[in-house]
């Protein structure tokens, strides 16, 4: 399932292998929460975008078209048309971001319905079943994710919660991977380390779900208001308990430098919505910093947006007429700089990889994580 190829320090350069295929790793899982990369970019653009992992939202599905839909359309895989890995979201996320629309219980949360505001029960079975029903090849396990800062006590109570969840998600993702039926048997579950800002409560949580045997452990519960720094200093905390021979998936982060540098702690996996949703509003990244194509100075600039991009954007549009596209409200702007920062970050993982394999990865990482840390290049 994972292999270990190479390390460079706490660096891990390895091989994922699940039912739809294989993804050499670090990699990072291009975002389509709906089924869809936000942009008018579909599954067939990504293989030639250079993806590996395809990701999506149990929430989202379940509230439409359905997860029964999906189910009976084959699956997600077959739904989408995409024929390559796929991890799918457990819902938990939006117990933080719907905070103004749900209630924790120990079963599990009631949302309102963000479309609507309709009743939607979701807990560590209901999860379960549904991303069974979606097919995809990794589902994350129910848990909470927690605001920062939020009080010890209340950190404390909702860690050990996510633990009892877990135990829960692992006994339903056993019974339907083993049901008639299923729409993919070889679904593996990866747990999800959470603990908010407090070292000492994260290193626990992370020995207890560590004793579970799941296929792979997310650190969740960052990237959500917390100082960069901050979570630098949780993923070292945590690393040392993460067990070496799992795939280890840091969820929701981030930009390139805390790619770099979340590598350089020993992360395999990363996730994050911030590459398309920036596209979508002209920030677009480059290999000597980020530029917001909308500016006037690129009016007239006959460049592609990147000179060392191999992207068939740059391979075939220019600076001015993308700016063109965005002043004048047309949705290509968005699908090209969707792609545009897509390929990107898939291809910014690939360096990381080559670098790996070289054993120059300290050097790689001395050069880009600064020059990559979000300043405009202008």
């Amino acid at each position: 399932m994972f292999k270990v190829t190479k390390t460079e320090g706490r660096a891990r350069r390895g091989v994922f292998t699940c039912a739809h295929g294989t993804a050499q790793t670090p990699v990072f899982m291009n975002v389509g929460t709906q089924g869809a990369i936000k942009g008018a970019v579909s599954a067939l653009d990504l293989k030639e975008i250079g993806c590996q992992i395809e990701l999506s939202n149990t929430y989202h599905l379940h509230l439409r078209p359905g997860d029964d839909v999906v189910r009976q359309m084959g699956g997600l895989h077959r739904f989408m048309r995409w024929d390559g890995p796929i991890l799918t979201d457990s819902g938990g996320f939006q117990v933080f971001s719907l905070a103004g629309l749900r209630n924790i219980t120990e079963e599990g949360v009631t949302f309102a319905s963000h479309i609507d505001g309709h009743k939607v029960f979701m807990g560590p079975e209901e999860s379960m079943a549904i991303q069974s029903n979606l097919g995809s090849d990794i589902a994350m396990a129910f848990d909470e994710c927690v605001e920062n800062p939020s009080t010890e006590e209340y950190v404390k109570a909702s860690c050990e919660r996510t633990l009892r969840w877990l135990e829960r998600c692992k006994v339903r993702h056993d019974a339907l991977n083993a049901a008639p039926g299923c729409v993919n048997p070889k679904q593996m579950l990866f747990g999800i380390n959470q603990g908010g800002i407090y070292p000492h409560l994260r290193v626990w949580h992370m020995q207890e779900i560590a004793k579970l045997g799941c296929d792979g452990y997310a650190i969740g519960g960052l990237a959500v208001g917390e100082p960069t720094q901050t979570m630098y200093d949780i993923i070292d905390a945590v690393e040392p308990y993460m067990p070496k021979d799992k795939p280890r998936y840091l969820m929701g982060v981030g930009t390139p430098s805390n790619i770099i540098e979340a590598v350089w702690r020993g992360v395999d996996f990363f996730d994050c919505v911030m590459p398309a949703r920036n596209a979508r509003h002209g920030k677009l990244y480059t290999w000597q910093g980020a530029l917001n194509i909308k500016n006037e100075r690129y009016k007239t600039d006959e460049c592609p947006v990147d000179p060392e991009c191999h992207c068939p954007v740059c391979q075939n549009f220019s600076r001015a007429y993308l700016r063109h596209l965005f002043v004048a409200g047309e949705m290509l702007a968005m699908r090209l700089s969707v792609l545009h920062n897509l390929y990107f970050y898939n291809t910014l993982l690939a360096r990381i990889r080559d670098a790996l394999d070289a054993g120059e990865f300290a050097a790689f990482r001395d050069e880009f994580s600064p020059r990559l840390d979000g300043k405009l290049a202008e």
